[in-house]
């Protein structure tokens, strides 16, 4: 099979490797399509822990099940799958155990033409998407489900904020918050993707990078969700703008942490400061049911083959996409 293949750092090429073969409790998944996030992203430029090379990245695809190895139902094969990047969550609802681990490091990903992974990772792919759509969905889709609903709760009639929209996360939340009838808007440095996410149901955005931005967003709330994943210097801002009683869920942190955590703002208006990661089991069993049941479908920012893989990190790398970059096999 061809596969992407990282050689060390920065040095990403296809090769041949061969196919392989499934384990106890295992299945190969024929892969239709993969999609990219930014660990990948950050694993190809060395900013990732536990770096082992070589290695095929990809936490994200969806395809027909080829074969399964001993314990596993052989009505699997043929089965039209997508595949849930969240592996050994444990046992605990509220966080991931010491096994937790995400599909495509150390694990070998889904930019290949085939991907070995335990059954119990596979479900059935949504009727109402493509394959593109479909490999677009598991991790962004899962971490900003759990980020929604299992950590901030959010209830249909909340004024939800969404920071960063264009990114895969932003845009499920902002989706996945439509469909539940909250009423969310959104930041970027982009006024063209402000633009764009009202035709997914924001009420209004604001560019942060303009000096008044955080006037016009104190005019529009207070929230009473934000969901951030860039933390940094603006982070103290969204404090501001947060409701009494407010929750902040955060699951990433690209800007590095804050300069300083202002506690009396915390305290006094009783935020919820809620650190979120990935998904477990159930949060994707209600993530894909909450997909099918709105037809919700992914945001496509470009299609590339796995020729062009290259091309597509360096989309990602330069921030110019609008949803999700997906890799047709």
């Amino acid at each position: 099979m061809r596969c992407a293949q990282l050689a060390a750092i920065n040095q990403l090429t296809v090769v041949d490797q061969p196919d392989p073969a499934p384990g106890p409790g295992e299945a190969v998944v024929r892969l239709k399509a993969a999609a990219l996030n930014h660990r990948d992203l950050w694993i190809k430029l060395g900013q990732y822990a536990g770096l082992t090379f070589p290695c095929t990245p990809g936490s994200d695809g969806a395809g027909v099940v080829e074969s399964v190895g001993a314990g596993v139902e052989g009505s699997w094969i043929g089965s039209e799958v997508v595949i849930n990047p969240s592996l050994g969550w444990g046992v605990q609802e509220s966080a991931q155990g010491p096994e937790f681990s995400i599909l495509g490091l150390p694990r070998a990903g889904t930019l290949a033409e085939r991907v070995v992974v335990p059954a119990g990772q596979l479900a059935a792919k949504p009727a109402h998407l493509s394959w593109e759509e479909a490999a677009a969905l598991p991790l962004a889709g899962l971490t900003a489900y759990r980020a929604l609903f299992f950590r901030a709760q959010l209830k249909a009639g909340e004024r939800i904020l969404i920071t960063g929209i264009g990114g895969g996360v932003a845009l499920f939340a902002l989706q996945f918050a439509t469909a539940q009838g909250a009423e969310p808007q959104v930041t970027s440095s982009s006024s063209d993707k402000i633009q764009r996410a009202g035709g997914l149901g924001s009420r209004g955005g604001f560019n942060y990078l303009q000096a008044d931005w955080k006037a016009q967003a104190l005019k529009a709330g207070p929230f009473d969700v934000i969901i951030d994943s860039a933390g940094g210097a603006d982070f103290d801002a969204l404090l501001d703008l947060a409701a009494p009683g407010g929750r902040l869920a955060f699951f990433g942190a690209t800007r590095g942490n804050p300069p300083g955590l202002p506690l009396r703002k915390v305290f006094w208006r009783q935020l919820s400061l809620l650190g979120s990661t990935m998904g477990s089991p159930s949060d994707w069993a209600a993530m894909t049911a909450f997909v099918a049941l709105h037809r919700i479908r992914p945001v496509i920012s470009e299609v590339f083959s796995l020729d062009e893989v290259s091309a597509a990190f360096a989309l990602m790398e330069r921030g110019g996409q609008f949803g999700k970059i997906v890799i047709r096999m």
